[in-house]
């Protein structure tokens, strides 16, 4: 790819990492390699049981704790989001990837977990050829500015409203 963008899935409504996963799935079938680094997830969600059929072309890492963000971040929330900076920021650098996923990134900008100057930077030092997708609710006036294409999901109608929980292979 010799021009990469950046993207940035944002807003309240359902469909964030479902739009993210596609377009690695779609990057995959052409033959690119993507990295996909979960800042808030940890645990076992069906799109990691998908994606290990493509495990040659698509590499996906989860660094959340396992547990939900309350307030102020823990020390281990602060340590799991500077390994999920690191990794995400060697994956954009070494070559080894045409798609970078930062999946919930602005939610980790969003409890402090990493800085807005830190995203910006890394937006403009990528490579040319690496399209960078940011994630995540509240993506910041910024990064909006700063992205090539922004996608804001916005809730209409939910059958969460009536009392649905997440469904397997549906919402988780």
């Amino acid at each position: 790819m010799q021009k990469g963008y950046v993207q940035v899935y944002t807003g309240d409504g359902k469909g964030k990492t479902t739009a993210a996963l596609g377009l690695a799935i779609r990057a995959a079938g052409a033959g690119m390699r993507v990295y996909i680094g979960q800042f808030m997830k940890q645990g076992c969600y069906n799109e990691l049981e998908s994606l290990k059929r493509f495990s040659d072309l698509i590499v996906i890492e989860q660094f959340g704790t396992g547990q939900y963000v309350f307030g102020k971040p823990s020390d281990e929330d602060r340590a799991a989001a500077a390994s999920a900076w690191a990794a995400l920021s060697d994956a954009v650098t070494s070559g080894k990837y045409d798609v970078v996923i930062m999946e919930e990134a602005n939610v980790a900008l969003g409890f402090g977990l990493i800085t807005e100057a830190d995203l910006l930077r890394m937006i403009d030092e990528k490579p040319e050829g690496v399209e960078l997708v940011i994630t995540g609710r509240g993506a910041t006036p910024a990064l909006i500015e700063k992205a090539d294409l922004v996608t804001e999901m916005r809730p209409v109608k939910h059958y969460y409203e009536k009392g649905v929980l997440a469904r397997p292979g549906i919402e988780s």
